[in-house]
């Protein structure tokens, strides 16, 4: 059986898919999967092993530059021939949005998504030709999971198969010189979209000054300027601390399953942390994790407990327009993530003084 399946975007929405394919998989162990998706995340598919094909597309860099896209570059005819090189027995729509509703309408093959009471723009159940109801209070994984039982016919059945991502880490394209070094290490995942998932500077400091001090060193990321700006405000006031370059997914995925512990926001990386059984501390605050919180088995997630969480807004209504830190997530002390950090550090060195006395003196 081959299925279609259309999920462009974004990177924690990707991962939040994988799941489904696992799924199906058991109850039908010949079908293999194609999947569109946006360039920038075309990795994440190939990893899974029932995934045949990933035609990849360049929506979000076609909108910049419409005109030369469609009429000088004509990047969309090898798309089109791609998505349409063969008649699918099922095509579904994981998305439920306009954009991802037309472009799955495109291929060859029936369409199956949400219904307009599910769908996140309820226009885009008029695209299919099969719509099926699932409930917008579950989580995300829960949501698409759902979805592809319905669709594929095994919905009675989906209580018996484990959560698993399927991710095979043996496909991760990592080179001699893109290698995390063989040492403990502590990675910060402190770069997000939003400003109100942003956890405070001085926070992000005290805990990597107590990581230290129990003798790890701390690896910190960075995928834009901005990120890479506060990764070296972090940096300079620890000892044992490296800024990592500018990593492609594969790598950062590498240097993700091979770290000791990862401390992260609410982010696409976090979410990949979480599928490849690393011990994560998620930090929420602005965002709701009982529907698009990080699933893993070592996965711990710290939630606001200020009763204005999660409000699922951009920008904090309770602070000055100079402030930058979300109340919320101010409110997340390095200590509580300190203590749930402790049963995964043993130390590397027998420490002199405790690291809350340390930090208390920041």
């Amino acid at each position: 059986m081959k299925v279609l399946v259309v999920k462009t975007s974004s990177l924690g929405d990707v991962i939040h898919t994988l799941p489904a394919l696992s799924d199906a998989s058991k109850h039908n162990p010949n079908i293999q999967f194609d999947w569109v998706v946006e360039e920038a995340f075309q990795e994440i598919p190939r990893w899974h092993a029932h995934v045949r094909r990933v035609i990849p597309m360049a929506l979000r860099r076609w909108r910049k530059k419409p005109y030369q896209s469609l009429f000088q570059d004509r990047e969309w005819q090898p798309f089109l021939k791609a998505l349409r090189a063969e008649k699918y027995d099922l095509i579904i729509d994981a998305q439920g949005l306009l954009k991802s509703a037309t472009i799955a309408r495109m291929a060859h093959g029936p369409l199956a998504g949400l219904d307009h009471h599910s769908a996140r723009e309820s226009l885009a159940s008029f695209f299919y030709h099969r719509t099926y109801r699932v409930h917008k209070s579950l989580h995300a994984i829960d949501r698409v999971r759902t979805l592809f039982a319905e669709a594929l016919g095994y919905h009675d059945i989906l209580r018996d198969f484990p959560l698993s991502f399927g991710l095979d880490t043996r496909l991760f394209e990592v080179t001699a010189d893109h290698k995390p070094l063989d040492e403990p290490y502590i990675l910060f995942l402190h770069g997000t979209t939003w400003e109100t998932k942003l956890w405070p500077l001085s926070h992000w400091v005290a805990l990597g000054r107590w990581m230290n001090h129990r003798g790890y060193k701390v690896y910190i990321p960075w995928g834009n300027q901005e990120e890479e700006q506060r990764a070296h405000l972090i940096a300079e006031k620890l000892t044992k601390v490296q800024i990592l370059p500018r990593l492609s997914l594969s790598v950062a995925a590498e240097y993700l399953r091979q770290a000791t512990l990862v401390v992260a926001l609410d982010s696409g990386l976090t979410h990949l942390a979480a599928a490849l059984n690393v011990p994560t501390i998620a930090l929420f605050g602005a965002t709701d994790t009982q529907k698009t919180g990080p699933k893993g088995k070592t996965t711990v997630l710290i939630k606001s407990g200020l009763s204005c969480s999660p409000c699922l807004k951009k920008q904090c209504r309770f602070i000055q327009p100079q402030e930058v830190d979300a109340l919320c997530m101010q409110s997340l002390s390095p200590t509580q993530v300190w203590q749930h950090a402790l049963p995964y550090l043993p130390p590397l060195h027998r420490p002199t003084i405790s690291p809350i006395t340390t930090a208390e003196t920041l």
